[in-house]
């Protein structure tokens, strides 16, 4: 990709007006501000975007002024008018605070909470609407291996002569242009102003991200999918959610005929069983377990750290036989459930083979089991993004599988995040290494040696891996390669993509990419 764009949200270059006063007539708005004659002052304005962020109000924007955590944005929307927003929406609390800063232009009101209106909102504004949006949409939900799965998403679709396009965690892509993502799944006004976007660079497919997050608060709103597909379920977020059966419960809402048409499940899980029997929307199964009962089944016929081959079995004599260049039987099950999706949406997989070189994917995953030195003749050094025990289950049982020596893995956890899951990080880790480097990610406002400690202490329960603490991750990173013998395998999990390290308020430089790099070059490795 050859480009970045410099401003915070990517946006359509040529956005159409909308006029206030069919916003307000069909969301049922009403509108606090009148003109001189008592009518609602909003006859003959139009907006031409929309925004919850002040600081990215452009002039013509609708600014979206909701109830925070701590601060309502109201209190921002002399910024927001300064930068030439045209209107706010807002809630009842949101106008009197408007009221009394004395704007002078309408505020559009709503009954309710206005993020419930947001997304249906956007894409009335940017002509993104299930009605208009010209393209092929396609939404992946689960714990992990959701941006996996959209890298392959969009590499497929290209076989198959569509220009795709993509947001995921690592990065929204629209043709030429990239943008560093924020979170997982954009909020709404951006999503749909990324769609926007993407069509008017052509785009005729397009894959996104769906995080439990941005089901439950309404991010993904209107937004109407083709196809959306779960893959797995462990836990995470619960520093959020509360409770196992909660965050399920915002994976499942995913499968409703408001959100999408069809749906993709892996049903190896007793999660991925539920959610097939509870979706509201017709969904096809997969199945990685020989004998299971299932519309489509995945079986590996060869894999080691190169990649991993398999054969893919459908309905009506459906048949595909791959390979992916990363390893693992997770990955071979994420192309598999890629290439269901497409057929789901009336892509043949015949048209999507004969794009393609003998079956071979050519997919680049960023920070995702990313090969730093994958010629090497020395350790290989891989750096993901996995962060949860359900991640590092998985990489570590795909290393145990094609690793010719050593497995050492090396990692962190995040701070003011879900504190439960960090003696079970650890041990799993260590369950699953011969050496076991524990050093700091992204402590945050937390004590990084408690962090440390928490790891540490699930990890003794293994009884399995020897256990070091290195605090900076510089040093963890150069101790690995130190400790490594030719046919090893180094793992570092956590940062993947990431080009930074949160501590104590601050975002720090910090690559893993880079500085893996560095230490391989420091060792003669690369």
């Amino acid at each position: 990709m050859s480009r970045t764009e410099g401003d915070s949200t990517i946006r359509p270059l040529n956005p159409s007006k909308t006029g206030l006063r069919g916003l307000v007539e069909r969301f049922g708005l009403s509108v606090s501000a009148q003109d001189d004659a008592g009518r609602p002052g909003i006859d003959g304005l139009a907006v031409t975007g929309v925004t919850l962020d002040s600081r990215d109000v452009r002039p013509g924007d609708l600014y979206a002024a909701l109830p925070g955590a701590s601060r309502h944005g109201a209190e921002f929307a002399r910024q927001a008018a300064d930068r030439g927003a045209v209107a706010v929406l807002s809630d009842a609390v949101g106008a009197e605070l408007i009221a009394v800063a004395g704007l002078g232009i309408p505020v559009l009101v709503a009954d309710r909470d206005p993020r419930e209106i947001l997304g249906p909102i956007s894409a009335e504004i940017y002509g993104t609407g299930s009605e208009t949006l010209a393209a092929k949409v396609f939404g992946v939900t689960g714990t992990n291996g959701k941006t996996s799965v959209i890298y392959l998403l969009a590499e497929l679709l290209k076989a198959a002569g569509f220009t795709a396009a993509l947001s995921s965690t690592a990065e929204r892509r629209v043709g030429d242009t990239v943008m560093t993502s924020g979170l997982t799944s954009p909020e709404a006004p951006e999503l749909h102003a990324l769609l926007a976007r993407m069509v008017e660079d052509r785009a005729d497919a397009i894959s996104l991200e769906v995080s439990a997050h941005a089901v439950a608060r309404h991010r993904i709103d209107g937004v109407h999918f083709d196809v959306v597909a779960f893959n797995n379920f462990s836990q995470d977020h619960l520093d959020d959610f509360g409770d196992m059966e909660s965050y399920f419960q915002a994976k499942l809402a995913l499968f409703a005929p408001e959100h999408a048409s069809r749906g993709v499940v892996v049903v190896d899980s007793p999660h991925g069983a539920r959610i097939a029997r509870e979706s509201r929307i017709p969904v096809t199964t997969l199945a990685t377990e020989y004998g299971a009962d299932a519309d489509w089944h995945l079986a590996i016929t060869r894999q080691d750290l190169d990649g991993v081959s398999f054969v893919l079995q459908g309905p009506s004599g459906a048949h595909f036989r791959g390979r992916v260049p990363v390893f693992g039987r997770f990955m071979a099950e994420n192309a598999a459930l890629a290439l269901i999706m497409l057929h789901e949406a009336g892509i043949p997989i015949e048209q999507v083979d004969a794009g393609l070189d003998r079956g071979r994917i050519p997919v680049y995953i960023p920070g995702r089991l990313e090969a730093i030195n994958p010629s090497s003749a020395g350790p290989r050094f891989y750096v993901d993004y996995g962060h949860t025990p359900g991640a590092f289950q998985a990489m570590l049982d795909a290393l145990d599988e094609v690793a010719p020596g050593r497995v050492i893995f090396l990692f962190g956890a995040d701070g003011d995040r879900d504190t439960s899951k960090r003696e079970e990080m650890g041990r799993i880790a260590a369950a699953g290494s011969d050496i076991l480097i524990v050093c700091d990610y992204h402590p945050r406002t937390e004590d990084p040696a408690a962090i440390r400690a928490q790891l540490i202490a699930g990890a003794e329960t293994a009884k399995h891996a020897e256990i070091i603490e290195c605090a900076d991750p510089r040093e963890a990173v150069r101790l690995a390669v130190s400790l490594a013998r030719p046919e090893d395998v180094i793992l570092y999990a956590g940062p993947g993509h990431e080009d930074y390290q949160e501590v104590a308020g601050q975002h720090l430089p910090y690559s893993a990419r880079d500085e893996v790099r560095a230490a391989l070059r420091e060792a003669g490795l690369l």
